[in-house]
Parts: structure tokens; sequence; C-alpha cells
């Protein structure tokens, strides 16, 4: 039930048990060749680098999707992993989430159709995928204690549904926990989240798998059916299984049903690994599925002028430290080694581009540089057309850390204003895995947004300036104007106990398009070189068909989304929510005909009277749009309901009817919670607990532990100010938010919670008291850890024993 080391399940040889190697991968490989961690410190083994979960989401393309899970599983299977940890389908409550790069959208039904699509490919190679983390961990500052508060149907329809699509289309063998507390308990240990919906509900009979150190309470974890705890704790929590079981706390019918999909997991996989020795996956079209996977992904986000594509003989200045080096992954546990990785300026002379020469313009990590502003200024002054590579760095999206701002670094943007003075045909070549600010965006005349594009988004990118590439790509997450517009800025992050999800279901389009807020770029926007007419919309009660033709002079693919929206009133919700979308090739002046079919999340709304999911009769608009804001074509259709009674009464609801939910007051949230809202601030007169973080030092009875706080906040300053940066992210991530439990649960044994009690002991204002206690509790434990020789009774003087 509990890890052999950090990766790895414990093996039993004499009862034909084999361990199996769970590793990380949303997009792409990470086995760890020496001593394992989980902050990637030690080198991985060479795997492709695709593109990030956020920048295929932008394809929209489902076969596309089971095509990277099947070249993932191909690796996997050839490093002999047996459970790839992804795909990741929380959804983007915040554009500051700083996991958002590993996420798909802020849509749950586009995330669970992409991530479903994932698991197919994933698991026809034999091995597990691991769909995570499950559920409602849509912050990374103190991931491993904060409480998530969030209605039942908030939590349905917004945090639950990408699961349930994977679980029930995709058929994930194994789903990861989350760190974080929901409504009160920890999801590891959470009834009504693991056995009532993920078991009984949409009946998954597969393995749960904590996060790695995100078993609180061990015992409540496996009678909640979290079987699988990692990494290990050198027996630690397998001895608290065993007393529960002897006590009667836990029946021992529930340990066989935990270990007996246990070990259906790990025979299963293991199946995978008998066809052949070890087989090697092929590099090089590896590599060029992630270009493809690159290209569909990429958008196009202005084009003023058409200034794009370059023709040949355009003579073009590059611009950007982007440009040498990449900026093609995310940060964290997802940090893949690349097998190959392609860079522009590598590639200029293959895209028939004309280089007038290169200059990196500003410094990566934000210090100021005059001098390569004037150097770069001086080059765009020779050049027809500037390429501008900017975006955000590794270290500022990054695992275990939220973004501070949305903004791009201020170097960046002063680099941009002087070029546009120099030369004002400008194209801006976008990295980064989540929405930013763009009030500098009438100083470009085109805009081309790679995202996190993998190990060959650089010629990707270079297929799309030049016009190899149609530009198909659309956003899978709104762009709002500023920060301030987004409806959880008052409610994020959670800062000491909790979270507040006030905004219920109104996060991401579903708000802007509700209240009527402008944005920069609507869900679902994308350019590209061609144009595209609809027409001929009919609306059955299977599905809708309409007709799309290609009116430009160029081939090109169409994203058609299909918006649902209910006239009725009677329950509050969006305006609109997708429900549907197909990916379409066209080739000028042809037409295609295009069936979207209704599914059992057409319509549904949950209702928290019945505790089930209705259907509110009435009309239906129906909608099919090139964006959530650019709708081309409307029918009508009356839905017959299921006749539940309402779960609300309007009058006390009133922002969530009006949709102007980005500020709703705490009486009216409780209302919609039906129950009080609990403190969101620690008790600074209590003694700090297990659950309590290493950062609330600053405020602990002992000495010790306020001086160790302020040495690890000055530490975390100087390195960063040193340019350490990584380094400095580690100290947040990995040490300053972690609950003390974890560091027992995240070192492998040689912490136990005994040893714990010392050090809160210490940390409470008894230091020597609790030094005493942590010295003797380590000494019980190395005693227990000596292998003991057994002399027996005949044995006598030189007989061998």
């Amino acid at each position: 039930m509990s890890g052999k080391d950090f990766w790895q399940t414990q093996d039993i040889p004499r009862l034909g048990i084999p361990s199996i190697f769970l590793a990380d991968g949303p997009h792409g490989i990470r086995k760890q060749a020496e001593a394992a961690d989980h902050l990637g410190l030690n080198p991985s083994l060479p795997a492709t680098c695709y593109p990030t979960a956020a920048t295929v989401a932008n394809s929209w393309n489902t076969e596309l999707g089971e095509k990277l899970g099947e070249y993932l599983g191909k690796e996997a299977v050839s490093q002999r992993v047996h459970v790839l940890l992804g795909p990741g389908v929380n959804m983007k409550r915040n554009p500051l989430c700083g996991r958002n790069f590993e996420y798909f959208s802020e849509d749950p039904y586009l995330a669970g159709k992409l991530a479903a699509a994932y698991i197919r490919g994933i698991q026809s190679q034999g091995i597990s995928a691991c769909v995570k983390h499950f559920a409602a961990n849509n912050q990374e500052e103190r991931r491993m204690s904060i409480d998530t508060i969030v209605d039942e149907r908030t939590l349905r329809e917004i945090y639950l549904t990408a699961f349930e699509i994977a679980v029930k289309e995709g058929g994930t063998k194994t789903v990861m926990s989350s760190y974080n507390m929901l409504n009160g308990e920890y999801t590891n240990e959470n009834i009504h989240l693991l056995r009532e919906i993920l078991r009984k509900e949409w009946n998954f009979e597969g393995v749960v798998v904590t996060d790695w150190g995100g078993s609180n309470d061990r015992v409540a974890g496996l009678i909640a059916g979290n079987e699988l705890e990692m990494p290990t704790t050198a027996g630690e929590t397998n001895a608290e299984i065993v007393r529960a079981v002897q006590t009667g706390e836990i029946k021992e019918e529930v340990l066989d049903e935990c270990v007996d999909r246990l070990l259906e997991l790990i025979f299963s996989t293991e199946e995978a690994f008998k066809t052949a020795d070890k087989p090697q996956f092929d590099v090089d079209r590896h590599h060029r599925a992630a270009q493809e996977a690159a290209e569909e992904s990429i958008v196009l986000l202005k084009n003023e002028g058409s200034i794009l594509p370059i023709h040949h003989g355009v003579k073009v200045a590059i611009i950007g430290e982007f440009a040498k080096e990449a900026r093609y992954q995310g940060a964290g546990s997802s940090i893949v080694n690349p097998t190959v990785l392609d860079h522009t300026l590598d590639g200029l002379a293959e895209a028939g581009l004309t280089s007038v020469g290169y200059e990196p313009g500003f410094e990566r990590y934000g210090k100021r540089s005059r001098g390569k502003i004037a150097k770069a200024c001086d080059l765009a002054k020779q050049a027809d057309v500037v390429l501008l590579y900017i975006g955000l760095d590794e270290v500022t999206e990054a695992e275990g850390l939220d973004r501070q701002n949305m903004k791009l670094p201020e170097n960046q943007v002063e680099l941009l204003n002087a070029l546009y003075e120099a030369n004002p045909n400008i194209v801006a070549v976008l990295s980064c895995g989540s929405a930013v600010e763009m009030p500098w965006i009438g100083k470009v005349k085109g805009l081309v947004h790679g995202y996190l594009s993998g190990q060959a988004g650089a010629k990707a990118i270079l297929g799309v300036l030049t016009g190899k590439v149609n530009p198909s790509g659309k956003l899978a997450e709104t762009y709002p104007l500023r920060y301030e517009d987004t409806p959880s800025y008052y409610h994020f992050p959670g800062k000491e106990v909790s979270v507040e999800y006030r905004e219920g279901p109104y996060i991401g389009y579903r708000y802007y398009d509700t209240a009527k807020v402008e944005v920069l770029f609507p869900f679902g926007y994308g350019l590209s070189y061609t144009a595209f007419a609809y027409s001929d919309v009919q609306a059955d009660r299977d599905g809708v068909t309409f007709k799309i033709t290609n009116t430009g002079s160029m081939p090109g693919k169409e994203i058609a989304q299909l918006y649902v929206g209910c006239k009725s009133g009677d329950v509050f919700r969006p305006n609109k929510e997708l429900k549907g979308f197909a990916k379409v090739l066209v080739n000028p002046g042809e037409t295609e005909t295009v069936t979207i079919p209704f599914d059992d999340k057409t319509f549904r709304y949950f209702n928290v009277t019945t505790n089930g999911w209705e259907i509110e009769g009435g009309e239906y608009e129906i909608m099919i749009g090139a964006s959530s804001a650019d709708i081309r074509l409307t029918a009508s259709l009356h839905v017959e309901g299921t006749g539940a009674p309402l779960p609300y009464e309007q009058a006390k609801l009133p922002s969530y009817y009006s949709g102007q939910a980005n500020q709703v007051g705490q009486e009216e949230f409780e209302r919609l919670l039906g129950r009080k809202v609990p403190a969101a601030a620690w008790d600074r007169t209590q003694p700090l607990g297990y659950n309590d973080t290493i950062a609330q030092c600053q405020y602990a009875k002992g000495f010790v532990a306020r001086l160790a706080f302020r040495l690890m906040s000055f530490a975390h300053w100087f390195l960063w100010k040193t340019g350490k940066r990584s380094t400095a992210n580690l100290i947040m991530m990995s040490v300053y938010h972690m609950p003390f439990r974890g560091i027992a649960r995240m070192t492998g044994g040689l912490v136990n919670m005994p040893m714990l009690d010392g050090l809160l002991m210490m940390v409470n204002g008894h230091f020597f008291k609790g030094l005493k206690h942590f010295l003797k509790e380590r000494s019980k434990m190395l005693k227990a850890a000596k292998p003991k020789v057994v002399i027996p009774a005949q044995a006598t003087k030189g007989e061998e024993i």
C-alpha cells in the first residue's frame, strides 16, 4: 500500500508480485537516471518533450491528443514505466496559477475530451495513465494544506466534469488525489469524492494514488479508497494499517479490496513488458510528431495589414533571447530532458528567411540592459520586419509557485517600446504557458502565440511565420484586458487556511460573456491565413448540423464550437457553455458539412436539492461559433425537462442570477453553500501542528523556529537577487509551504512521525524537551532498523551460522 522508494511500488518476490514504476510525464517521460527525487534536481533519461497540455489544448484536436498519448505510451514502455503521471485536467480558475501550463483549459468539456484522448493513447500501449489532481487543486501556494471552499453544484459542473470524462470515456486505470483539502477534508480521505462520486457514480475500478507526500491520515485515506501512498515512508504507514486492522478500525475486507485493485494495476501493466526486452522508440519519428503537434496548436492572435506570412526576400531581424535559447516547457516535476532541441537561429536558412542578424535585446531573467536595447534597435533599422521573441521565463511559471502578476517582464516591454520607434513592422512571437496582459499590443502588427511548444516548437513556429503552415490553433482560455477583470481576482490565492470559490460556476468565458466584461482575446479565438463562412444550421434532438466554406485562397483547418444556453432563467447559469466542437480541414472554395452530436452533458445541470443531474425543460439556444464571442449561427430547440424542483430562490442569490459574480458577499456565498464559511485566517494563539506549514514558524512560540523562518526568507531573497532563481523557487516549493507532516512523508523514513512530534515541541517553545524527544525517537528508529541475527539454540562453537 506504500512505495518501495520514491518512484516504485513495493515488490514481494516470494509471492511473485513485481514492483511497478511511476514517472512524471504530462508532456514527456521524466524517469530519472540517478537517485530519484520529485523536484527534478537529478537528470532524467532523454525523452521527447512534446508541447505542454496548455499548448495542445489550443489544437482542439482529440485525434492529435490520442496520437500523442500513443507516442508517450511507447516511450514509457521503452523506459519500463508502468504508470505515466498525467494528464492534468485541473481548471484554469485563475490565470496566475503557477501550474496552468500543465492544464488544458478553463472549460471542463474541452479539458475532459482532450484528457480522455490522451488516456486512450497512453493505455493502448498496455500501461496506465494517471489523471490528476483530483480535485479542486487550482493554486500552487499552500497547495498541501489549503482548504478549497466550493459549493456542490460548481464542484460537479466545473471542477469534476473533466475528471468524469477522463474516467468514463478515457477509461483511466489510475487517478491521483490532490494535496489540498476540499470543504474541510483532505481529498485523499474524502469519502464523498472518492467513494460516492468516483467509485459509485462513475464506476471507477482502478487505483487512486496520493500525490507525492500528499497522505495526511493513512488509515482514513485507505478507508476512503486511496489505495497507494507515494513515496515510501519506510514502513511507518504500513504499520499504521496493520494496527488499524488489528483494532478493527479497518475491516480486513476493505484492505483486501484495495490490495486487489493495486494488484490488478501491477499485473496488467507488467504485461506491457513481456513482449519485448526493451523496445526502443524512433527518436526522429517522435520528434516529427512533436513538431506536428506544435503546428496544430500555435495560435495567430494578430495579423495587421497581412504582415504574415513573411514572403521570400523580406529582410528580417531576429531579436529576443528566446530565439537563441527556446522557451519550450515549464518547470517543476514535468521537466523533460529532450532527445533533440530545435532553436530558431539554427532553422532560419531551412525556413527560407532572409536574416540581417540576431540580437538578444533583453536579459532572460529580467535584468535591464540599455546596451542590449540599443544594439537591437540598430539591427531593427536594417530590416523590413522585426521578429521579436518574447515571453515568460522558466522561473516565473513553475510548480509550487503562483505568478505574482499577469505582466511580461518590464525589460521586454522596454525593448518593444524602443523597437517600435526604430521599426514599427514588428511581429511578436510569444512563448509562455498561460495568459498575459498585453497593454503593448498596439505596437506589434503580428502576434504569434506558440505557448510552450516542446522540443520541436521553434521549427513549427518558423513554419507558421513563413506560411508553410496555416495556423489553426484557437485559445483554450480567455485573455482578459487586465488581471483585475478576472472573476476570482478578489479570492486568489488563499493565503492562510482556505480559498473561497465565491464566483461559483462563473469562471473564464462563462463569467466574461454573462457579465458582459470586455476581454482582449475571447475563449476559442484564433486567426487563419484563409477565411471561413458558416451556413445552413439545423438542430434536432440528436445534434446540430451546419456547413463551413473556405472562402479564402489557402487550405485551412477551422475549429467550430457548439455552445448551448438555456432561455428559462429559473436556474442560474452562464449565457453559454461549450458542449461540443469539431476541427475540419476545408480546401479553398470547398464546403464541408459538419455534425456535432449532443450527449449526456449537453443540457444537464447539477441540482443540489435532488443531489443529481437534471435537465431544465424549456427553450435552448443552440449556437455555433468561431469563438465564444463570435457566434456565426443560431437555432432554437425545445427540450423536455426532468421536472425536478427548483434548487434556488432567485431573490436570495442576485449575483449568481445576474452573472456579476466577481464580488459576491459572504452572506450570499453562504446561501449558495448552504452552510457557514469557515474562518479563513490562521489561529495564531494555537500551537502549530502536523498540518500547519513551515511558513507559519513566523509566529511560532519557539525562538529557534522564528529564527529559522527568517533565515529561510533571507536565503530565498539572497538567491533570487544573485540570479539563482531556480534554487530560490525550490525553497518556496519544497520547504516554505510544506506542512510539517510533509517532513515525515517526503523523507523516505529519515524522519518519522514520533520524531516530528519532537520538532513540533521545539517549534512551539519547548526546545530542550523537544530535542530530547527527537533524539530519543531517532535512536529508537535506528535500533529498530538494525538487522537482527538469530543464533539457533543447537549451534555450537565453530559451526556455520
